[in-house]
């Protein structure tokens, strides 16, 4: 698999990532998780994304793959649930970041995020002050923002983050529309989250308290006729729209994987392709957003 350049960060991705959630809290027993992080590498995949509130993804990936630290690019989230801190606040910071170095078994994380946090908190440029002196310190590298709507928007629009993680899918269009050109023109490195937008199409009816269950609702009105194998659709939809760097993919399967990985191999959609959608969206999304 190809990499290319993540924004002006000097960091090189592979269109597909991993993203590494349900590698701690899918389910998987430690050998399987191994196994799929393993392949994830072997595939030629070189963005892993995790985050310390994903069960035992950090420990995990440091586990199994922390040997192979110079094949991939690390990224990671914090700002949020640790004792003793208040979410937040600018003494969260360090003891989050130093947490998941110690559980990921690196001297360094190539991105930090701070996750899903709201504008009013990033307002004051202390959050960012605290990363900005990680990364100073060689903790980090990228300083990052991962969020969706007026709150990403507001993130970008403080100069203060080299890269974004955003919500970006056939179904969830808003932020790739609204706020990536922005963050593409000013040289951030952009993570697309959610490409597969939770493989919804798959179910015949309405799938009831399932996480992002109103993308189900939003492809029944997009109503979109293509020719071909929606997951490969979908993700090659979100790997390579404009200003996307890398479309991180979570599974607890080596072979589903494997089907990303050629399902990215096989390039951009046609312009028909891209045109229908950019039709589909056009006519039925009006007050579309992106939830959280």
């Amino acid at each position: 698999m190809q990499t290319h350049s993540f924004g002006s960060t000097g960091l090189m991705v592979s269109p597909l990532g991993l993203g590494a959630g349900q590698i701690g809290y899918g389910g998987m027993d430690d050998d399987a998780a191994g196994r799929v992080l393993s392949h994830a590498l072997d595939l030629g995949i070189t963005l892993i994304d995790t985050a310390h509130c994903y069960g035992d993804s950090e420990e995990r990936i440091g586990r199994h793959i922390s040997h192979r630290r110079d094949e991939f690019v690390l990224s990671s989230k914090c700002g949020h649930a640790i004792a003793g801190h208040d979410d937040w606040t600018p003494g969260i910071i360090r003891p989050g970041v130093e947490d998941s170095l110690r559980r990921l078994r690196t001297e360094c994380i190539d991105i930090m995020h701070l996750h899903s946090c709201d504008a009013r908190h990033l307002e004051d440029g202390s959050l960012a002050d605290e990363l900005d002196a990680l990364s100073r310190e060689g903790k980090i590298r990228v300083v990052a923002y991962s969020g969706d709507n007026e709150d990403l928007a507001a993130a970008v629009a403080s100069c203060r983050f080299a890269s974004i993680e955003t919500s970006v899918n056939i179904a969830d269009q808003h932020n790739l529309r609204a706020t990536v050109p922005d963050a593409a023109a000013a040289g951030l490195g952009i993570i697309a989250k959610r490409p597969l937008a939770n493989g919804m199409w798959r179910h015949a009816e309405r799938p009831t308290g399932e996480y992002g269950d109103y993308y189900w609702d939003r492809l029944r009105e997009l109503a979109y006729d293509v020719d071909l194998d929606m997951g490969e659709f979908a993700l090659r939809f979100s790997a390579f729209a404009p200003g996307v760097c890398s479309a991180i993919v979570g599974t607890t399967s080596v072979d589903n994987l494997s089907k990303a990985a050629d399902a990215v191999d096989a390039g951009p959609l046609p312009d028909a392709v891209i045109a229908h959608v950019a039709e589909r969206w056009h006519a039925v999304s009006e007050g579309w957003d992106s939830r959280t």
